[in-house]
């Protein structure tokens, strides 16, 4: 059987043979399409069933759509159920069938897991990310297969649930199969943006084509799982998007720079990078029991003399009663100097250990919790606090980290942590994050020492 014309990773997945393929994939870019005519191709090499389950009834309808498409395209005369047929009278369970010359069954199946018990052939579960309950799915759709028939999974991901662990298993090599990953980048660069305009684009076009797809997402997470392949589980997020939502607001920022008048007392948290990170300011100002995030300031590739002056800027202002910088690697120098100048007590550097960007970790959630702090209504914001995930690992020690695939590298965060750091330390106490060994009476003098009387 001579194949129609098929998009490159669209042949790929036709081409690989493997008894258990798994497809994770951008949304609508042909897959149940293609998989539709390596069923009906199948079904007529074969003469066996194939037992298709899918999200939802429309997606049912859609794939024996395509099935008509194969037959009438091979003049094959196929006996299409106008309707549902019922395939176990016992259990009331129906399907929408069509029958092929060679005796095969193709019978599209909605979700429930009990429609595949007690069924044999070919197996191919749509959308698997979807279901109501995936892991029942795939008790009852595996043994379907056992007496030699494939087994199909194609689906967008939905959360590392069981679509997400099933490819995990093939990548580890603890399940034997095949994974094939096409993003909506991969499919445009295969040609699909060409499919749909009829005619050959140019580079500025496909790329304006995405960016359009990207724009109309609602947040990352939406881009990252419906379009680029990424597994995001929002339960692995330290801060959730409920969470940022309840502290935000689209006013609290001085837009005008710094105003003559400042009621409350300030606050300042520096993340230091210089070039594939972000340098970050966040400004805080206290006023009663709430802070309110005043300046986020974002610097790239800018040198360190300007960093330093625009550090020292808000040093100065009468009002900064204490400022937390990331003292580690590229930010050591910045911190010590800016301690030199402007005291001990009012400046002070912090090592990211493990420890101490934990205790920060906290600290700062803690705040959003309670919404004691209140910060701008931003995307970039919002998907940089959100970005952060809580590691442990093997020997059970505890890491924050931010997948490098999500956009940004968390810097908002960890500058709103120092600041929040900051606030909490001032009432003449040494932080903790300053060493991560400040204990006893005796430690706490020594760290005095030198600290003017009334500072």
């Amino acid at each position: 059987m001579e194949q129609p014309h098929f998009l490159p990773y669209q042949k790929a997945w036709l081409d690989d043979k493997s008894d258990i393929k798994i497809w994770e994939k951008s949304r609508r870019i042909g897959a149940t399409y293609v998989q539709s005519y390596e069923d009906f191709e199948f079904g007529m090499e074969t003469g066996r069933k194939v037992w298709f389950s899918s999200a939802d009834e429309s997606a049912a309808r859609e794939y024996i759509d395509y099935i008509a498409i194969w037959c009438s395209l091979f003049n094959t005369v196929a006996n299409f159920s106008n309707g549902e047929v019922i395939i176990d009278e016992k259990k009331d369970i129906k399907a929408l069938q069509v029958e092929l010359p060679t005796g095969a069954t193709i019978n599209a199946l909605t979700s429930n897991p009990k429609r595949f018990r007690s069924k044999g052939g070919k197996a191919v579960w749509d959308e698997a990310a979807w279901h109501d309950d995936p892991d029942a799915m795939w008790r009852a759709l595996e043994p379907a297969t056992m007496w030699g028939d494939p087994i199909r999974i194609l689906s967008t991901h939905n959360g590392k649930r069981t679509f997400y662990r099933l490819i995990e298993k093939v990548k580890s090599g603890e399940m034997k199969g095949s994974v094939h990953t096409v993003t909506i980048v991969d499919a445009v660069n295969d040609g699909l943006v060409d499919k749909i305009y009829g005619r050959q684009t140019t580079q500025e076009e496909r790329q304006e084509w995405l960016d359009i797809r990207k724009s109309r997402c609602i947040d990352e997470i939406q881009w990252l799982q419906e379009y680029m392949c990424l597994a995001v589980d929002e339960a692995d997020a330290f801060l959730s998007y409920e969470m940022i939502a309840a502290i935000e607001d689209s006013h609290v920022l001085w837009n005008n720079g710094i105003p003559d008048t400042i009621n409350g007392d300030l606050y300042l948290g520096v993340d230091i990078a210089r070039k594939k990170h972000f340098t970050v300011f966040w400004l805080e100002e206290k006023i009663g029991p709430m802070k309110f995030t005043r300046v986020v300031k974002k610097l790239q590739n800018a040198t360190f003399r300007a960093q330093k002056q625009i550090l020292y800027k808000y040093l100065a202002l009468p009002k900064l009663r204490r400022c937390c910088i990331d003292a580690t690697g590229l930010g050591m120098q910045l911190a010590e100097e800016a301690q030199q100048d402007y005291g001990r007590f009012k400046v002070e550097p912090v090592n990211f250990t493990n420890s101490v960007k934990e205790d920060l970790a906290y600290n700062l959630r803690r705040s959003v919790e309670e919404k004691s702090s209140i910060i701008p209504e931003s995307q970039e914001i919002r998907e940089d606090l959100h970005a952060v995930r809580k590691v442990v690992t093997k020997s059970n020690n505890v890491r924050f980290d931010v997948d490098s695939s999500i956009a940004g590298h968390a810097d908002h965060f960890w500058a709103f942590a120092l600041c929040e750091e900051a606030a909490k330390t001032y009432k003449g106490q040494p932080s903790v994050a300053s060493t991560g060994t400040l204990k006893g009476d005796n430690m706490t003098r020594n760290y005095f020492d030198g600290i003017p009387s009334g500072f």
